[in-house]
């Protein structure tokens, strides 16, 4: 059996060593157009902020490597050209001497990835606006940055705020760039909801970085007296940069199987079974070129990420040695870095939820990384998303700190098992002081979401304030004195908690109240109480501290909370 393999990097470096393991005699080939395969692509901008330091560690196999361990034959630098699929050949050219050759095989593996989208601005050939995707494009975007920062011209710019751009930014920062920012939707990461983005802006500021959401970059202006390039847009700002990455997003890599006739899915990707077959049953696909079925919705989705790119490759070598295997549908789970913040999702986002169709509802809820007792607690903002009717859990986001990574598992987990908010609630969670609290945030999750579900209490969210004030609702903050004093809702009268049962007579019965504290902990307290003496009564979802931060782009407050939910000092 013959195995060609095109794309050495993540899902395709999998299936080889994978194929290895299950076929001692197989000859098996690597394909790989760069110079490097099994790299670390998510390691790339780190080296470029100098986090990592030994470029060698940025691959994780060489050619030498993977015949010294695998007897694999992996040829760089070589470039597949066409498939035909009637002959079961692939035309190759080494990039080294021109030379064009054809290579059999009995089974394909597409693995080419996916390619930097570059619009077809005005001047985005000038050699200062770069990509990242490969190891050859680190190592140019780290030399012109080594040279720029010994020259002392520091102006940088990146464009794009998903995960890409804001490594680079993050590193360029750290690098000693002043960097710029620029995103043309209204937020950054598409992982996360405008609101929950929000809690990263004002990070991303606090750390340097020259943030500019809603700007439409429409092209390039060469300045070679200065050796910059100016960053033009459409409303007429110009903005010098020594250096510009553009990282707008990513499509797949897709052309070889198009060119072959191969069924395409959404955005030109390679169609694929559960076996990551393509419609032609010698070929198989992997990795971020290929359409998958979105585990929560069920929808067709891109998922380029790395986890299921070898997953994918696992399956894929699985079935051409005969093995029965299918690749479990993905639901996204991600992780991020942004200077010590962390930024994490898993399943559906509410705009993913609303495109999918699907009934669902979502609480906002703030916890401490552990024990507030303890010292170095700092908050974390959890955003779940569920199913009414059930309670089935259908998305969650994170932003925060130490912890967060590990939330982020535990409902990705739940997710996968098809729990319910009254799973959530029951999961018997490590605690230690140094690591959790008692009620650990995933719990505080599910306590909140069967509040919702059972009645006890009603939301309104932060996008419903404004109009509610308008209207001259009745608001309700039930925060301290000086907390009030600090920032508050227009309109809203301020009555403590612990001062409301003896002024309930100050509100209006006949009327809905609409409550807010800091975090909805103590409103809902408050609305428990008012409900008791007959008043009809919503909390806000996320209290002021969201309602802030999104509305007002209030600072991200990574300050724990009491468990009375008042901010401690």
């Amino acid at each position: 059996m013959k195995v060609v393999i095109i794309g050495g990097v993540a899902g395709g470096a999998t299936a080889a060593a994978r194929l290895r393991r299950l076929d001692e005699r197989a000859e098996i080939i690597i394909l790989e157009r760069t110079g490097y395969v099994s790299y670390a692509n998510c390691g790339l901008p780190y080296y470029i902020g100098e986090t990592i330091q030994d470029k060698g560690k940025l691959t994780l196999q060489t050619p030498e490597s993977f015949r010294a361990r695998f007897n694999i034959d992996v040829r760089v630098r070589q470039e597949a050209l066409s498939i035909d699929r009637d002959a079961k050949t692939v035309a190759i050219r080494r990039l080294d001497d021109g030379v064009v050759y054809e290579e059999p095989y009995d089974y394909l593996i597409l693995s080419p990835g996916a390619k930097a989208v570059v619009p077809p601005l005005p001047g985005i050939d000038d050699p200062r606006i770069d990509t990242l995707r490969t190891v050859e494009d680190t190592f140019a975007i780290k030399e012109r940055a080594d040279a720029l920062m010994a020259a002392g011209k520091t102006d940088a710019v990146v464009i794009g705020g998903g995960f890409i751009g804001l490594e680079m930014a993050e590193n360029l920062k750290e690098r000693g760039f002043s960097v710029t920012l620029l995103q043309r939707g209204d937020h950054v990461m598409p992982t996360l909801d405008y609101d929950m983005a929000c809690e990263a802006h004002a990070y991303l500021r606090a750390n340097g970085i020259d943030l500019r959401l809603g700007f439409n970059a429409v092209g390039f202006e060469a300045d070679d007296e200065r050796d910059e390039v100016r960053v033009l847009g459409e409303n007429g700002e110009s903005l010098p940069a020594s250096i510009v990455v553009m990282a707008i997003g990513v499509a797949p890599e897709s052309h070889l199987a198009e060119d072959a006739g191969l069924e395409l899915g959404i955005r030109k990707s390679i169609a694929v079974d559960e076996q990551m077959r393509t419609s032609d049953p010698s070929i198989f696909a992997v990795g971020d070129a290929v359409q998958v079925k979105h585990f929560v919705s069920g929808d067709d989705a891109l998922i380029s990420l790395a986890g299921p790119a070898n997953k994918q490759g696992r399956v894929a070598a699985d079935v051409i040695c005969g093995r029965t295997r299918s690749f479990a549908a993905p639901q996204g789970s991600s992780v991020l870095k942004i200077f010590d913040m962390t930024i994490a999702a898993t399943g559906l986002s509410e705009e993913a939820a609303q495109r999918a169709g699907l009934s669902y509802d979502k609480v906002f809820t703030s916890s401490p990384s552990h024990a507030t007792y303890y010292p170095g607690a700092r908050n974390m903002s959890i955003k779940t998303l569920f199913e009414p009717e059930t309670g089935r859990i259908l998305g969650a986001q994170i932003v925060g700190f130490e912890g967060a990574d590990k939330r982020i598992d535990v409902i990705a987990t739940a997710i996968r098992a098809n729990m319910t908010a009254a799973d959530l609630e029951e999961l018997d969670l490590a605690y230690a002081p140094p690591y959790s609290s008692a009620k650990d945030p995933v719990n505080m999750a599910g306590f909140v979401i069967e509040n919702v579900r059972a009645g006890l209490v009603k939301q309104h969210q932060w996008h419903d304030v404004d109009e509610l004030s308008k209207q001259g609702a009745q608001l309700l903050d039930v925060r301290t004195k000086g907390e009030y004093a600090r920032g508050a809702i227009e309109g809203s009268v301020n009555i403590p908690l612990d001062e409301l049962r003896g002024r309930i007579g100050e509100l209006d019965a006949s009327r809905p109240v609409f409550v807010n504290c800091h975090s909805g902990l103590r409103s809902y307290v408050a609305c428990r109480m008012l409900a008791g003496h007959g008043f009809d009564c919503s909390n806000l979802a996320g209290g002021w501290r969201l309602y802030s931060i999104v509305a007002e782009d209030a600072a991200f407050d990574a300050r724990p909370t009491h468990p009375c939910g008042a901010p401690l000092a």
